[in-house]
């Protein structure tokens, strides 16, 4: 059972934990980290997106950030972003490799495998810039079906025109852009 910390609005631990199934069946607000990897290509900004496997319990087969994930309950921001880029896409970096962009308190309500989610989740989200090819990515197949590049522009087209296919927050992407700008 994954353990998280329950976390005060400016994203402080609470000392209270609860279980991940509680905290999203209750909207429990928590914490995670978000790393977008990017690139420059021609002046142009792209961002790695992966696409999510059909068998998450939450957005399954849509395009989410690069690598993402809750922090354990006890744990912080950074040893768990560099875990997940570790375990989701094969990507070996160090905390300074990780740059923080920003913080993000998102709330999200859906239904998914026929259960009621409730996301309200605290994310201190991170760049990262090392030159990844993606063929020599090693995907976590349990998270992570795909990976592609698209540039952030028309990520954020697509996410404000509400496309299905995506499931990132069009605010995040907007604080990613200007920063990468």
């Amino acid at each position: 059972m994954e353990l998280l910390d329950i976390v005060d609005e400016k994203g402080n631990p609470t000392g209270e934990t609860v279980p991940r199934e509680v905290a999203h069946r209750e909207g429990i607000r928590h914490r995670t980290a978000h790393v977008w990897i990017f690139r420059r290509r021609g002046g142009v900004v792209q961002i790695l997106l992966q696409k999510r496997s059909d068998n998450k319990d939450s957005d399954p087969g849509c395009y989410d950030i690069s690598s993402a994930g809750h922090i354990p309950a006890g744990s912080d921001y950074i040893p768990s972003a560099v875990r997940e880029l570790k375990e989701e896409l094969g990507i070996a970096a160090e905390p300074e490799d990780l740059r923080l962009v920003g913080v993000h308190d998102a709330r999200y309500e859906g239904e998914f495998h026929g259960r009621i989610f409730k996301n309200h989740e605290k994310s201190h989200v991170f760049a990262y810039e090392k030159p990844v090819e993606i063929e020599k990515l090693k995907l976590q197949k349990e998270e992570v079906e795909s990976v592609k590049w698209m540039r952030i522009e028309d990520v954020l087209a697509a996410v404000k025109a509400h496309d299905p296919g995506y499931c990132l927050f069009e605010d995040e992407i907007e604080m990613l852009s200007e920063v990468l700008a």
